[in-house]
């Protein structure tokens, strides 16, 4: 069998249906809901008719209304929910705090429904998001987090958060800090130079291991390569921390009346800031590295000098607030391996082998921490959104929706 040509993968790319596996029954209607906190945001309720369960479908940054999982999750019996957040693709404005408003404005609409079974199926970005969903809807209202990292108040205790009752994770990253932090060229010198390096850790030299046709890193190279990545990290927080902070201090000046014109331009200021070269992760150059069928290359692309230097990329273009609560991997909540332990609810894992961003050691960590005495896991063959490896092959994407209803047959409510 012949490869399948390359096809960048990264966000929602790649996860459209096939509509000859929608069922000709379904019926489709569109909803506008708003959020506790006063956003507006836009769902997609599939069904059937009849349905007592409903799986949800959400990515924090993406909406995708025709999710591959649709049809394989109707023919399981259920109706399917798709939503956005209230700023799909915008990396500025997401805070993971706030999204969970945008699930509980979801899953609230679809209990006023008579839906008497809540199944939240997190795909990819999506996993982060409902982990830290079900954390936070497990715990009673008085214990939920109050603030975003950056300090802003959330309405997570007015929210009623139904809780869900089972848990389905699809290709799920720990969570989109920690993606971006095993992502991130440390080698950047200056923040405000995207062409600042510093040559002993630049992961696409040939000194230290790299060529156009795949890398061996040598062991010490990795270790100082992973600690460097958290240091910055730590720095860019370090730095959006200081961004708040003299904005609440300008604000502050003004209540008081005290400000100087500057304070005042200060105090309305909002911060935005690049991160320059966020694809460099170790694993997508090295195939050794936690070896599967992955083939060369990030979710973006075969070439890092084009893909690390890209406008278009994860965590690209961020405010201190969207950094701190979404792409930091030392500050974010919102991660699947944080919120494994107290996630009780039956849940069911996914992964495929070919993935280009999600590996088998943070597969085999996310499992090992889930607090569920209930718990299984698949594995499919296919690359980050379930597509084949070769012409000819079965699309993963149906074959990850016949593991899923298998699981679902003796638990979901019919």
């Amino acid at each position: 069998m012949s490869s399948v040509d390359f096809k960048p993968l990264a966000g929602l790319r790649g996860a459209q249906w096939d509509p000859a596996r929608l069922p000709t029954d379904m019926i489709a209607s569109v909803h506008t809901l708003t959020t506790v906190d006063g956003a507006n945001i836009t769902g997609y309720l599939y069904r059937r008719g009849g349905e007592r369960a409903v799986c949800c479908l959400m990515h924090p940054r993406e909406i995708l209304a025709t999710h591959y999982l649709v049809p394989e999750l109707l023919d399981a019996g259920a109706a399917v929910w798709v939503q956005g957040s209230r700023n799909p693709g915008n990396d500025l404005r997401l805070e993971h705090e706030l999204a969970l408003l945008d699930v509980d404005a979801g899953t609230a609409f679809l209990k006023d429904r008579g839906y008497e079974q809540l199944i939240l199926v997190g795909n990819s970005g999506g996993g982060g998001l409902y982990a830290f969903y079900t954390e936070q809807a497990n715990l009673p209202p008085s214990h939920r987090e109050t603030h975003t990292p950056a300090g802003r108040p959330v309405k997570l205790s007015k929210a009623p958060m139904a809780r869900p009752d089972l848990l389905v994770l699809v290709a799920p990253h720990p969570g989109q800090g920690l993606l971006l932090m095993n992502s991130l060229d440390p080698s950047v010198t200056d923040e405000r130079d995207p062409l600042s390096l510093d040559p002993a850790l630049f992961p696409f030299s040939t000194e230290n291991g790299f060529t156009p046709n795949g890398a061996t890193y040598a062991p010490d190279f990795i270790d100082r390569y992973r600690a460097a990545q958290r240091a910055r990290v730590d720095r860019i927080d370090q730095a959006a921390r200081d961004m708040v902070s003299a904005r609440m201090e300008a604000r502050a000046r003004v209540k008081a009346g005290e400000a100087s014109d500057q304070e005042q331009l200060m105090a309305g200021w909002q911060h935005i800031f690049e991160v320059p070269r966020t694809d460099a992760d170790l694993r997508n150059w090295d195939l050794s590295l936690d070896p599967t069928d992955r083939t060369l290359g990030s979710l973006w692309g075969r070439d890092p000098f084009k893909t690390n230097m890209n406008g278009v990329g994860f965590g690209k273009v961020c405010t201190p607030e969207s950094w701190l609560s979404t792409w930091s991997g030392l500050s974010s909540k919102a991660g699947v391996l944080r919120c494994a332990p107290v996630i009780e609810q039956p849940t069911f894992v996914v992964r495929y082998t070919a993935d280009a961003c999600v590996f088998p050691e943070e597969i085999a960590a996310i499992f090992d921490a889930l607090g569920a005495s209930d718990k299984d896991q698949a594995t499919v063959r296919g690359t980050h959104h379930g597509q084949p490896l070769a012409a000819g092959e079965p699309s993963g994407q149906a074959l990850a929706g016949e593991a899923i209803r298998g699981w679902l047959q003796d638990r979901l409510v019919t």
